[in-house]
């Protein structure tokens, strides 16, 4: 057998010290598989006093992130965020050393600039774990479906927040219940801002878009909301209609050209089949010329399902090391160099809920105006049939219109009409239903 190959790691938190102790435990089963023998050379962190789930051995210990790079075949990135990180990387890949990274952030807002130094220097860098932890929604758009074109993805990327809605469809509660829950239980960071909001699965779905439709697209661009301000009448509301209500990352290709990357809280109906993707776990739903539908769901977060893919890219990079002395990549990040055109406008059904007076005339004066804008109503809810979700009986009700497909910006539009009308109490409610029939 060749020489073993040196694999620094730098970063050692949660999933950093998953993979030491996935590297160190499993060495002859990686070994008597692949054929190939992994050493750690140097693991660095910042603090090694802080206590850890598995001991890592004296000798592999640095504070020096310089020092893993120059002892290391291959740097494996699991600091996060975009500073020091980045710094690693760059200095990795200008030495033409293979990285592996699980940083969705940094991929997602400097892939470009990755991507250049990775031909440049004529190395490469792997990722399976910055999307989905241990599915393999990488591999899969990488190598499985690299001779499709992709023309949609649509995804359930964020365990917390999927979790969250979860508990407030099950459990009857609030946001703000849900969400300590989450906390309690480890789900959700206690500044859990990223994934709430719907960062994380924005740079996630940039990602994707990037490898799927060959470019990259501008990460201020994209379209995000999160699921902070779901009320849970809404969830109710939807369920009734035959709706679940997801946090859902989406990537279009349109005809002309132009992408739609989004991420907002979505309506997809029982028969969507990311609709039963309930908790912590994640789903994505991959939509090719060859293929069709392509489903992958599990676990999409935690040490041991991130770590396993992170492992996963170590063992191929160490592999082709072996076998040829060079790294070599089916799909890389940045196989085409030119920039995705995101749109700015997008075309979904939508959700309106209003909560008015409850007077004749007021449907017709809201259908007027949407129609003045060019949308078309698919559905009214009847009084009768909301008062069961309300808390007590009250002069102002909730009335749920269904649209047809319709321009975002029509919608917004119209909206801005309908708030000035003085029978409307509330904001109007707005999440965009993702349905083909409509």
């Amino acid at each position: 057998m060749a020489r073993p190959i040196r694999v620094g790691i730098v970063g050692c938190g949660t999933v950093g010290t998953a993979v030491v102790e996935i590297l160190l435990t499993q060495k002859e089963r990686i070994r008597e598989k692949a054929e190939v023998e992994i050493e750690i050379s140097k693991v660095a962190a910042r603090n090694w006093s802080k206590k850890r789930f598995f001991e890592v051995p004296e000798n592999l210990r640095t504070t020096d992130w310089k020092e893993v790079v120059e002892s290391s075949d291959i740097v494996v990135e699991l600091i996060g965020g975009v500073d020091i990180a980045k710094d690693v990387v760059v200095e990795s890949l200008k030495r033409a050393k293979p990285v592996i990274t699980a940083n969705k952030h940094l991929l997602a807002e400097y892939g470009r600039e990755i991507a250049s130094l990775m031909k440049k220097f004529k190395t490469f860098l792997f990722f399976e774990g910055a999307v989905g932890g241990g599915i393999p929604i990488v591999k899969v758009l990488k190598e499985t479906l690299v001779s499709n074109q992709i023309s949609e993805i649509l995804g359930i990327l964020n365990g917390t927040t999927n979790y969250i809605l979860t508990k407030m469809e099950e459990e009857n509660i609030p946001f703000n219940v849900a969400l300590e829950e989450a906390q309690k239980k480890g789900y959700a960071e206690a500044n859990p801002t990223f994934d709430v909001e719907g960062v994380d699965a924005a740079h996630k779905i940039a990602i994707l878009a990037n490898l799927a439709f060959g470019g990259f697209v501008k990460f201020s661009e994209i379209f995000v909301e999160g699921i902070t301000n779901v009320d849970l009448l809404d969830i109710k509301l939807g369920k009734e209609l035959g709706y679940r209500l997801k946090l859902l990352a989406i990537a279009k290709k349109r005809n002309g050209g132009e992408v739609e990357v989004r991420v907002h809280p979505t309506f997809i109906p029982f028969e969507n089949p990311l609709s039963n993707v309930d908790g912590v776990f994640n789903g994505i739903l991959f939509k090719s010329n060859y293929l069709g539908e392509l489903k992958l769901q599990g676990a999409g977060a935690g040490a041991y399902p991130t770590a396993t893919a992170v492992v996963q890219d170590i063992i191929q990079a160490a592999k082709q090391l072996t076998c040829c002395g060079k790294i070599f990549d089916i799909t890389a990040l940045g196989w085409n160099d030119k920039s995705l055109k995101v749109a700015k406008d997008f075309y979904s059904r939508y959700y309106l809920r209003f909560d008015v007076e409850d007077k004749p005339g007021v449907l017709y004066q809201i259908a007027k105006i949407l129609a003045e804008e060019g949308i078309s109503i698919a559905g009214v809810l009847q009084q009768e049939w909301i008062l069961k979700f309300l808390p007590k009986p009250s002069k102002v009700i909730p009335l749920i219109i269904l649209t047809h497909k319709a321009y975002e910006s029509k919608l917004k539009r119209a909206l801005e009409k309908l708030e000035n009308l003085s029978f409307i109490k509330e904001k109007p409610t707005l999440i965009r239903v993702e349905e083909e029939k409509y």
